[in-house]
């Protein structure tokens, strides 16, 4: 069986996407991260540590998947934003220059867990204040790292990216395909 270890109806979506058969089942963990290390680590470590907190709970043979998103600016990561106001200045920020999505994904059988950090560079175009003000007003950035979905209304935000659009979703299904491959699990 194939396990998700997240919250997330966009990850549960991208699974469903791909055919894939699962079931949810979450734990609180600290999401915080160090600054001081690198992000790719951390998120990595994270999301281990997601499914790492499930583990105790499945079975032996059950394959765990987990996720952590950031996005990153200037070195600066951000997060879910924890007000209106939060997600108006990341969204500012983020106005008419690019930035980072990354995303650790961790796959855990019994002993055996690989994690991997994918990252995807998205150039946002510059958006005006009534724009910001009307986005933010729609509730959709309020549950999403850097105050943005990409499968939504943000959309037409994005002049560009290089990197895997799924990434930014939260789950890089090219990457994830591979990682569960060598877990013996084939997607077509």
């Amino acid at each position: 069986m194939i396990i998700l270890a997240s919250k997330s109806p966009r990850r549960q979506e991208l699974l469903e996407r791909i055919g894939l058969s699962f079931r949810v089942m979450t734990e609180e963990i600290d999401e915080t991260m160090d600054p001081a290390i690198p992000l790719e680590r951390e998120i990595c470590r994270v999301s281990e540590a997601k499914a790492r907190a499930v583990a105790p709970r499945a079975e032996a043979d059950d394959l765990i998947i987990s996720a952590d998103t950031v996005v990153c600016i200037d070195g600066r990561r951000l997060g879910k934003p924890a007000s209106e106001e939060d997600a108006k200045a990341m969204l500012r920020l983020l106005s008419g220059r690019a930035h980072e999505v990354v995303s650790g994904v961790c796959l855990l059988r019994g002993d055996r867990c690989e994690t991997r950090a994918i990252t995807t560079k998205i150039h946002f175009r510059s958006l005006s204040e009534k724009e910001i003000a009307a986005y933010v007003a729609s509730g959709e950035p309020m549950d999403k790292a850097g105050s943005y979905g990409i499968q939504g209304l943000a959309s037409i935000f994005v002049d560009r990216l290089d990197g895997d659009y799924y990434n930014v979703m939260g789950l890089p299904l090219c990457a994830l395909s591979q990682m569960l491959s060598r877990f013996g699990v084939e997607v077509l």
